[in-house]
């Protein structure tokens, strides 16, 4: 299983699937984070902690425990 944390930067993937329960699930969904969405990683932070994608046009910071619950292709 391949998560958006694991990806490298410069590369697009597609979402596959949300793991995760409640209320973070929820919140990865508002940020745009559906499944079949391309989400192409712009930059990450010296320490790996957070991630800066680009989705649906716009660019999000997103932070490594957040990143290891989606799951890419």
């Amino acid at each position: 299983m391949k998560t958006l944390r694991d990806v490298k930067i410069g590369d697009t993937v597609k979402v596959v699937r949300l793991h995760g329960e409640g209320a973070v699930k929820r919140r990865i969904m508002d940020m745009g984070l559906t499944r079949g969405v391309e989400v192409y990683v712009r930059k990450v932070a010296p320490l790996g902690d957070p991630v800066e994608i680009t989705v649906r046009g716009y660019e999000l910071s997103i932070r490594k425990a957040d990143a290891e619950m989606v799951e890419v292709e």
